[in-house]
Order: C-alpha cells, then sequence, then structure tokens
C-alpha cells in the first residue's frame, strides 16, 4: 500500500522464516510477560500467506466473508484471493485508462473492492483457481511493471502506439502471471458458476457497510476517504472514534468478525511476537515485545493529527476475529494476518484498544452487526 515496497520485503522474510521466535521463546518470563485469556473466539479458516504480493486486501477480506459464510450457512470453504486480484486489475487497469493516467496504479485495495468484485464475478474455490506461485510463493513483482508502460502507450493517443489492443495485451500479463480466470469451479462435489456459487453460500453485497472515524467530515454522514488505494471511490460512514471501537466489540459479541484496514508501520507493531501495542514512553518500546507496559490514551483530535501528519496511513488489512485479555485486565484484538504461520502468534497478531484506536484507517463489517440504533442514525437500510 502507501508503504508496500517494505511491506513485501517484511512479509516474505515472514513466509520464509521467522528468526526471531525462537529468542522470544526463550526470554525470561515475568509477572509482566503476556499472558492472554480468551473472551470471544470467532470461527475462522485457516492462515495463508499472500507472499510477495500488495493483495493483504484480497486475503483479509475473503478470510472476513469465509467466516460469514460459515456464521449463515455452517459451510467451511475456502475462496480463491486470486479470483478476485485477477478480476479487480480489469476494473483498475480501465480506471487509469480512463483517468488517462492521473491516478494511482498499483496492487493495493480495500475491502470494499472485494465485496464489489463478488457482486460482480462471484466466487470461486482455492482448488478451483489457486493462482500461479512461485516455488510455492505468490510473487506480484513483475505485473505493475509490465501493465503501466502498456497502459501508458495507449494513453499517450499516439499513431504509433504499440499497443492499440491495450485489452488484449493487458489480458496477457494477467493470464501469465496470475492466471486465466475460470467460467465453473467446484464445491462439495457439485459444479457452479462463480455466481450461482456465491449464491448458494448466501453471500449478498448489500449486507456489509464500511465505517471510518475523522473529523474532516461530519459525523454520520457518509463520504469517499482519501487514500491512494480507495481506487474505486468507495463510499465510507463516518462516526466518532469511540463508537467505532464499540461498533468492532458489539460485533464480536454477536459473534460477526470484522475485516480492517490498519497502519502497521509502528515500531512496536511486533510482526515476530505478535503483539501491536502503544506505549506511552518510549523507553518502554522494546520491553513491550513481550510485557505488559503502560499504554497511551488516544483521543480524537491526537488521532485526526496522526493522520493528516500522515503518521498514520493505509498500509494493511486484517481480519479481527476475537478478543483476549491479558492478566492486567487490558484488552486485546485478536487479529488475523496474511503473512503465513510463521509470522505473529502462528499467524495471528494481539493488538491493543490503543493501537486500534490510533491506527485504524477504517472497518467493514455485516450491517446485522452494528450497535442499536446506529443503522437507523446512518440510514442504513437493514
Amino acid at each position: 500500500m502507501n508503504k508496500i515496497k517494505l511491506l513485501l520485503s517484511l512479509l516474505f522474510v515472514a513466509t520464509l522464516a521467522n528468526a526471531q521466535t525462537t529468542d522470544l521463546k526463550t526470554a525470561k518470563k515475568t509477572s509482566k510477560t503476556y499472558n492472554f485469556k480468551t473472551l470471544v473466539d470467532i470461527d475462522a479458516t485457516d492462515v495463508k500467506s499472500q507472499g510477495r504480493t500488495g493483495t493483504c486486501w484480497s486475503f483479509s477480506t475473503s478470510s472476513f466473508i469465509e467466516s460469514e459464510i460459515l456464521k449463515k450457512t455452517g459451510k467451511k470453504v475456502d475462496i480463491s484471493e486470486m479470483y478476485t486480484v485477477r478480476n479487480i486489475y480489469d476494473d483498475k487497469t480501465w480506471d487509469y485508462v480512463m483517468r488517462q493516467g492521473k491516478t494511482q496504479f498499483s496492487e493495493g485495495g480495500l475491502a470494499h473492492d472485494v465485496i464489489n468484485s463478488i457482486r460482480d464475478n462471484g466466487l470461486v474455490t482455492e482448488q478451483t483457481f489457486s493462482g500461479v506461485k512461485e516455488n510455492g510463493i505468490y510473487n506480484h513483482a513483475k505485473i505493475i511493471k509490465e501493465l503501466k508502460p502498456i497502459l501508458d502507450d495507449y494513453i499517450k493517443n499516439d499513431v504509433h502506439s504499440k499497443y492499440p489492443n491495450w485489452k488484449k495485451d493487458v489480458k496477457e500479463v494477467l493470464d501469465k502471471e496470475i492466471g486465466e480466470l475460470p467460467k465453473k469451479t467446484i464445491f462439495e462435489g457439485k459444479e457452479y458458476t462463480p455466481k450461482e456459487l456465491a449464491k448458494a453460500l448466501k453471500f449478498n453485497a448489500d449486507d456489509y457497510v464500511t465505517l471510518t472515524s475523522f473529523t474532516q467530515v461530519p459525523f454520520y454522514t457518509k463520504f469517499v476517504l482519501n487514500i491512494p488505494d480507495n481506487f474505486s471511490n468507495g463510499s465510507m460512514y463516518n462516526v466518532p472514534l469511540d463508537l467505532l471501537i464499540k461498533t468492532i466489540d458489539v460485533a464480536l459479541d454477536k459473534g460477526y468478525s470484522v475485516a480492517l484496514d490498519v497502519d502497521v508501520s509502528e515500531k512496536t507493531f511486533f510482526r515476530n511476537s505478535g503483539i501491536a501495542v502503544l506505549p506511552k514512553d518510549k523507553n518502554d518500546e522494546d520491553r513491550a515485545k513481550t510485557e505488559i507496559v503502560p499504554e497511551q490514551e488516544v483521543s480524537q483530535d491526537y488521532r485526526q493529527k496522526e493522520y493528516e501528519n500522515f503518521n498514520t496511513t493505509d498500509d494493511h488489512l486484517m481480519h479481527i476475529i476475537g478478543k483476549v485479555t491479558d492478566q492486567e485486565g487490558n484488552v486485546y484484538y485478536k487479529v488475523k494476518n496474511s503473512w503465513g504461520t510463521k509470522s505473529g502468534k502462528d499467524g495471528y497478531v494481539y493488538m491493543s484498544v490503543p493501537y486500534l484506536r490510533l491506527k485504524t484507517i477504517s472497518i467493514l463489517l455485516n450491517k446485522k452487526a452494528l450497535p442499536a440504533g446506529l443503522a437507523e442514525k446512518l440510514k442504513i437500510e437493514k
């Protein structure tokens, strides 16, 4: 996303190895060493790795949809993340060309892009379409480098263009790097079209809403958040920060998981130990990797300031599936990541409330999971 190269490098290292894990396991335990007790734990599918790609938005939201399907139908399905990625590239290339190159063109996206893609294109199983891998790892390093020259050349509107049929050339690149889109998929021994499978699994794109919390627009209104990866100009509902956090808590208590867009570039987002906290004292930052430390209080004004000075940016999407408490009563959210099981705590991150308050960009959830009265206040049809 905004720091895509850094994140890709980090997650690739996590996929292959986790050099610090042994050190953490052998670290001396103290009365402050994190000891978590589960408060809420929602069913989720297995942790995956997005490899060397900027497709966390597809992995996280697909995981979220898998939990939604499990809740609605009792059926466990492994959705193909790359089917959505492949379809979204058609949207991105069209958008870039029609804007004549005056917009970001990258691997990034947001949770609503997955919802929109399933609405338009349906879904297929991982077994049907896993996407192209190199030595078992996804690697999309070539995609933007190969696509952008095709699009830029066409945008020049030159009679000597090498790519007058740019859609055909784009398809050739995507078929090579991700795979040719399937027309049929198999689930539980039965054949479906992608749209038929989405319907059979009771997916309804209208069930989902995105919420955020910033002060540049009035609360309880709907607006387009101006962040680089919102290429599709998806709208979000704006609510006060306290209500945003309450919404997550209410959803989890109702048995609904939440898709999360969050900044993970902080030093105290400890990718190896699976802890994300916001120490009050900078001298506690290293210790916070393994031990409870006092954390900052995050106000709406402080959150806004950090957003406007770009200390908080749209970095990474993950999937909140639960909530835990430590031995001192501090609450953390159990967040499923897409950097493989060797990252964090078996692929999960435990994120403190202060970290979430400061670093969350947006959340996506089922509108049935909203607190009482909020849908009416936001004028959301149930």
